[in-house]
């Protein structure tokens, strides 16, 4: 059976506003609704943010499975991505495939900062904060965090002796 389709209309949207930080990042603080789970939507998310000036969007990741965007409405910002500072405002839109380099938001402008985002909502993802250290693996509905100091990686396993492939 076919699922109704969902407007979502301005008033709508703003009165969902909540605002939420990164807990790894004491400069984050985006204000936002998820546009998409509003609609119904399960595979793709988007939501519409907004960054307060000096303040930031999340921090600094990488995704190896779920793809990413964004879209700047209106203000303008410094994104980072892959270690290089890019000046960005309305019209700018950046696309992430996975795997793919890590990236970030700052509102180094004078008003808000408000953009569209969106992306993959995958049941397994890996995502890479390079500048802390850690790495979030998203699988099954539970998430755990691991510490790359500790990491072994992917190795191949060292053969006995006289084993045989």
């Amino acid at each position: 059976m076919a699922k109704p389709a969902r407007l979502i209309r301005k008033a709508e949207a703003e009165s969902g506003f909540t605002t939420h930080s990164h807990p790894w990042n004491a400069k984050s603080e985006i204000s936002g609704v998820q546009l998409g789970r509003l609609a119904g939507l399960e595979r793709t998310g988007i939501s519409l943010g907004r960054v307060e000036p000096g303040k930031e969007s999340f921090a600094y990741h990488s995704h190896e499975r779920e793809e990413e965007w964004v879209y700047i409405l209106s203000g303008t910002a410094t994104a980072d991505i892959d270690g290089a500072e890019h000046s960005v405002g309305p019209g700018d839109f950046i696309g992430f495939p996975t795997p793919s380099v890590a990236h970030h938001l700052r509102n180094t402008g004078s008003e808000p900062l408000v953009y569209l985002m969106g992306g993959e909502n995958r049941d397994c993802d890996v995502a890479t904060f390079p500048a802390l250290g850690r790495r979030m693996v998203k699988f099954s509905g539970r998430v755990e965090v691991y510490d790359l100091a500790d990491e072994k990686g992917l190795k191949p396993l060292a053969r006995e002796a006289g084993e045989t492939k």
